[in-house]
């Protein structure tokens, strides 16, 4: 993989403002390089991730700094690689989001020390993936791109379609031609160009390395691509909401699903930073990784015992998690295995019967992508993997209004009668 250096009307890296971030450091080898539009090492070609100078002192005062902020992720600007003033600039303003209380939930699956569904369809765009675009568009105007774009399963598209509209910026992102008509719609209606590639996942990201190589991705800024050193540090702020949202301690368990793997690897950099500030009691924690069995390559590593995850072409109804070769699978491992956690699927059944136990016992629809997640904690529950005495949150990261298809096979009216109560009766309603 070549190193991405970009053109951009920045002047100097000393002149990019985002915060407490100090730089860009390989997770492979160490190396430090400047904040940029980059991704990769040029040393050992190892993921950049961003390193901060964080806050020192009084964990008490950070804490009530942070309580007095906005009611979104910019109430986590000291910890986030934005600049100080970023809640006055447009933007969506996603998260915090609810985190649920599921009593009928947990008493269904025999949990007893307490069930915690954070719903992310709350968001703007309804998914999780407007908090990493919020964090990208932050990096995006710091190096003087104009047009967003991005590689998705769907999600993306829309949070990137609907960011992109509110900051000003033109948008191109490009998306598997199969998608559900949903999300395909949910994503053109913002008005930016939207782009089917004939493939999966893999081919769509496969093209946006190439475009951003050329001369025609110039003052393109592709979310997930040579801006995801800062886009992925989005998803640690689900792991500041939850913390603060269970009175500033760490959940027992969590259970999270994987796609890329980047949301589950932020969530416990978020947990770690937590920890290292004082903010949260040091304490173990166990983090469990969700896939559907029709892409399940992290899953089928973690039950071998092996390092390398082997890519699988997709197919399963979890669209918004078929990647078959997962970037950050390998860090996946490491985090599950480093925590006491594991990696499990669902087949698409155990998908469809988890969304509808979820919109039953406590009204929440997900789509697919919660769903598996469902549908693993309740395997792993029901295996004595989870620990049903102990404080679980599972992550439900998209509104099921999104994947209709799924269920509709299954889903529908209880009846059809004659606008008389002689009809109603008849019908075995009473």
């Amino acid at each position: 993989m070549a190193v991405q250096t970009v053109a951009t009307t920045t002047d100097s890296a000393d002149s990019v403002d985002l915060g407490p971030a100090s730089g860009l450091s390989c997770r492979e080898c160490g190396e430090r390089f400047a904040l940029g539009p980059i991704f990769a090492c040029e040393a050992c070609f190892g993921p950049l991730e961003v390193a901060y100078d964080l806050p020192s002192g009084d964990p008490e005062a950070l804490r009530k700094r942070i309580e007095s902020g906005p009611e979104n992720i910019w109430r986590y600007a000291p910890l986030l690689p934005v600049p100080a003033d970023v809640a006055s600039k447009p933007n969506l303003n996603p998260g915090f989001t609810k985190l649920v209380q599921a009593d009928n939930l947990a008493r269904e699956l025999g949990v007893t020390g307490g069930l915690w569904v954070k719903d992310d369809s709350g968001n703007p765009t309804h998914s999780f993936k407007d908090r990493v675009v919020a964090q990208a568009i932050e990096a995006a105007r710091a190096f003087g791109f104009t047009t967003l774009s991005c590689s998705s399963t769907g999600n993306l598209a829309g949070a990137v379609g609907a960011a992109a509209a509110r900051a000003g910026f033109r948008s191109c992102v490009f998306i598997p031609h199969d998608l559900e008509q949903g999300k395909v719609v949910m994503a053109a209606v913002y008005g930016g160009e939207l782009v089917g590639i004939e493939g999966n996942y893999d081919d769509v990201n496969r093209f946006c390395s190439e475009l951003i190589g050329d001369p025609v991705g110039e003052g393109w800024g592709f979310v997930n691509v040579n801006l995801r050193p800062y886009y992925a540090e989005g998803s640690k702020t689900l792991a500041y909401e939850i913390c603060e949202q269970l009175g500033w301690r760490l959940p027992d368990q969590i259970v999270i699903p994987i796609a890329s793997g980047s949301q589950l690897t932020k969530i416990d950099k978020g947990l770690q930073e937590l920890i290292k500030l004082g903010l949260v009691e040091d304490r173990p924690y166990k983090i469990f990784g969700a896939q559907a069995e029709g892409c399940s390559p992290v899953s089928v590593a973690f039950k071998a015992g092996h390092d390398v995850v082997r890519p699988q072409k997709p197919d399963t109804i979890a669209k918004s998690l078929a990647i078959g070769n997962p970037a950050d699978g390998p860090y996946v491992l490491d985090i599950c295995r480093r925590t006491g956690g594991a990696v499990e699927d669902v087949t698409d059944e155990e998908i469809v019967d988890a969304i509808k136990l979820l919109a039953r016992t406590e009204g929440i629809f997900t789509e697919t992508a919660g769903g598996t997640t469902l549908g693993v904690a309740k395997k792993l529950i029901e295996a004595g993997v989870i620990d049903p005495a102990l404080t679980t949150v599972v992550v439900n990261t998209g509104d099921g209004l999104k994947t209709l298809d799924a269920v509709a096979p299954t889903t529908g009216m209880s009846a059809v009668i004659r606008p008389n109560l002689d009809s109603f009766r008849e019908a075995g309603l009473v």
